[in-house]
């Protein structure tokens, strides 16, 4: 699939290889071409989610546009379905008011593939959101897995059986070949490091195999004891178990409850710690850290470290890498699982009110000055959203919105750089109740004011603002009530209220005197410049962004540096001062990709595209401005009223240079460009490998021996097999696989098959 997700499905069957569903394969295959909505179901632990990325991988190069994952597993709100699409889609709510209005802009003439993971809990909000894509896209397919199907016109059902079962008395050479005996050992050997499939053991894994109906999920929980068991030991257990449903006889457990009953036996064979730290963990609805784990989950003489590297060897808790985070999370069935063993230890209503107060004090402990580390609070906050989402939703009421108000505050530059219209859409709920003090909604409605300002909304951000005022006022908040009025006269100056822009400025003027601190001062310089660039006042921009460039960059505010030194570039572009502007508009790029704000990127590029057509490089600036829009339409931003004139200009001049078929082509060139090769080129930097333009091949960013096995990867070969096709040693294989996983800056085999069926690649 193209780009990787944000958060690569690394399911616990992610670290084998992918095992038959040949007949399931040619199934989706076939569907695809009949349907444009393919729904794989069944029951969990089946490997519906394997299966679809290898139909993906394998499907993807039909489609231009490529094929894109969106998991839903650690999604607990349907309303954030969306959300969840567009940053698989890598696209951002910055300046749009509603995801689906921008997905159906940008998805509108797209051809891709798009999997849509474990929909079953959030059925209905990802049946309309799908619905609604395809009736906006007529070139976008779906693939989704969901225990049921999600019951959109034209849907077409796949059933995802378990895996086919070993025949009784086969000879070892045909009985290897079996997908679930195939399973079996694989994750032995992964486990122990020894285990083999020989005559001796073969009646006993191939009973085991049967008796765990294929199951995939119950297969690898049973194969890693074999640490500790053998084959036959862990069978005869297994049998025991089973039996006792069954009154000891030979009725078959529905499949479903195979798979309860192997949980019910690997939770058994725990201490009593590790059971309590493996139920508590569900309390996390998305990925968690060993801080997390001890802050919340590590009571009781719960040894947090060493009980979670045992449930990680047992394959009860799967590990990853973030961005440096060493970081885990539950398989979606040990999750559901966990939550009943919670809920019988009476222990639920615990762990909730921990996991809300920790993160709520967690959150208002570093808001004061993650403006200050924003590179390194951004990549926490990238990585524990999805649980502070669902602490918010759990705030949605009147006893609980007071929290729920504080906690959005405190996520507030998140929403600014992340997620501005899911910022606002939490605030406008959580401010509907009366909960909070004054300086509480005082802070939150000044960030509503601040977000409505960042979406081009002055409607939105008038209202919001003179909340902000009035309850500053009230409360004595010197420095909040300035900077609300700064921001009022911002949004003044989008609706060319010019009477109360002078007058809003003052009055934030007059409360800066009172407040003396740094964001008051900051924010009115900010609105001097806006003021300034609105009006075509340069001399006053210069002198007010100047002056804020030197404070930010003093103190280390990497947002208020980037959007001063957009502010004084841009003033210095409509001087005519093109040696002055080019580098403040770089530096101010470079603070942009560092903190991944996409808005300031957009308005970055547009501005160097403007300075390379004002210094006659007509095709640099024609892909610069084609690039700019298309970050432009992946935020759903507006163009800035004063670089309105200066982009038209430099259009003309870049086509009348180029001639309107030159001018078109390398536009078109730049609106294909990756967002980092874009930066690099507006940077005058050379562009990585893997992202060279498209009308020029890249060199490969991958040796002939790591791509033939990044291929074999993509279909879904373990290293042992690789091994034998390539006549080369596991450990070398992998060594390739660990080398590919480097180069590409990928943590898992999922993303080497994405990588490998992506058609920009």
């Amino acid at each position: 699939m193209a780009r990787p997700p944000r958060r690569p499905g690394n399911l616990q069957a992610e670290t084998t290889s992918f095992i038959g569903r040949r007949r399931e394969l040619a199934e989706v295959r076939k569907k695809l071409t009949e349907a444009r909505l393919v729904c794989l179901t069944g029951p969990g632990g089946v490997g519906k989610t394997r299966l679809a990325v290898r139909a993906a991988a394998e499907l993807g190069r039909a489609f231009p546009d490529g094929a894109w994952l969106v998991e839903l597993a650690e999604v607990r709100d349907p309303a954030l379905v969306g959300e969840a699409v567009m940053a698989a889609l890598d696209l951002r709510d910055q300046a749009a008011a509603e995801p689906l209005a921008l997905l159906r802009s940008y998805l509108g003439t797209k051809k891709l593939l798009l999997v849509v993971d474990n929909c079953e809990h959030l059925l209905a909000g990802a049946a309309r959101l799908v619905a609604e894509v395809m009736k906006a896209a007529p070139g976008v397919r779906v693939i989704a897995t969901s225990r049921e199907p999600l019951a959109v016109p034209g849907e077409h059902v796949v059933p995802v059986p378990p895996l086919d079962l070993p025949a009784a008395d086969v000879p070892l050479a045909r009985l290897r070949q079996n997908e679930a005996v195939t399973l079996f050992v694989e994750r032995a050997a992964a486990g122990s490091g020894r285990f083999e499939l020989t005559a001796a053991n073969q009646a006993a894994v191939a009973d085991l195999c049967r008796r765990l109906d294929g199951v995939p999920l119950a297969i690898e929980l049973a194969a890693v004891r074999t640490r500790v068991l053998s084959a036959e030991q862990i069978l005869e257990r297994l049998s025991d178990r089973f039996g006792l449903l069954t009154g000891g006889g030979s009725v078959a457990l529905p499949r479903q409850q195979t798979l309860r009953t192997t949980i019910d036996w690997s939770h058994n064979l725990l201490e009593a710690g590790e059971q309590a730290l493996l139920r508590r963990l569900c309390v996390f609805a998305g990925r968690f850290t060993l801080d997390d784990i001890e802050s919340v989950c590590a009571y009781g003489d719960v040894p947090a470290l060493d009980v979670l590297s045992s449930l990680v060897g047992k394959s009860l808790v799967m590990k990853e890498d973030a961005k440096g985070f060493a970081c885990y999370r539950l398989h979606e069935t040990m999750r559901e699982y966990a939550a009943i063993k919670l809920r019988e230890a009476g222990e639920e209503e615990t762990l909730e009110r921990r996991c809300a107060e920790y993160y709520g004090a967690r959150c208002r402990r570093s808001a004061a000055e993650a403006r200050f580390r924003l590179v390194e609070w951004l990549e926490w906050m990238d990585l524990e959203i999805d649980n502070v989402r669902f602490i918010l939703r759990k705030c949605l009421t009147p006893e609980a919105s007071a929290h729920g108000i504080g906690l959005a505050y405190s996520l507030g530059w998140y929403w600014i750089t992340r997620a501005t219209g899911e910022g606002a859409r939490w605030l406008d709920e959580l401010l509907a109740f009366d909960g909070g003090g004054l300086r509480t909604r005082a802070q939150a409605y000044f960030m509503r004011g601040f977000l409505a300002v960042l979406q081009s909304d002055p409607a939105s951000a008038g209202p919001a603002l003179e909340q902000a005022v009035a309850a500053a006022q009230e409360a004595g908040q010197h420095s909040l009530l300035s900077q609300s009025l700064s921001l009022a006269s911002i949004a003044a100056s989008m609706t060319g209220d010019r009477a109360s822009v002078l007058r809003l400025a003052a009055e934030a003027q007059t409360a800066m005197a009172d407040a003396g601190d740094l964001p008051a001062t900051l924010m009115l310089l900010q609105a001097r410049a806006f003021t300034g660039l609105y009006a075509g006042d340069v001399d006053a921009v210069r002198a007010a962004a100047g002056e804020g460039v030197r404070l930010s960059r003093h103190v280390g505010d990497d947002y208020s540096l980037g959007m001063m030194l957009l502010n004084l570039g841009s003033a210095m572009l409509m001087a005519g001062d093109l040696d002055g502007s080019e580098p403040l508009f770089t530096e101010g790029l470079r603070i942009a990709e560092r903190i991944d704000d996409r808005v300031a990127q957009y308005y970055l590029l547009d501005a160097l595209g403007c300075h390379a057509a004002m210094t006659g490089r007509a095709r640099l600036a024609a892909r610069l401005l084609g690039a700019g829009e298309t970050v432009r339409a992946g935020v759903g931003a507006r163009v800035m009223t004063f670089l309105g004139p200066l982009l038209t200009t430099a259009g003309e001049a870049a086509r009348t240079a180029l001639g309107d078929p030159g001018f078109e082509k390398e536009f078109e060139s730049g609106k294909r460009l990756s967002r980092d090769a874009a930066i690099r080129l507006a940077l005058g930097e050379p562009a990585p490998d893997a992202e060279a333009a498209p009308a020029d091949p890249a060199t490969p960013p991958l040796g002939r021996r790591e791509a033939q096995v990044a291929q074999l990867v993509a279909e879904g070969l373990s290293n042992k097999q690789i091994g034998a096709r390539l006549f080369i040693s596991e450990h070398t294989v992998d060594s390739h696989v660990r080398s590919i996983l480097n180069k590409l800056g990928f943590h898992s085999r999922t993303q080497i098959a994405a990588w490998v069926a992506s058609p920009q690649r």
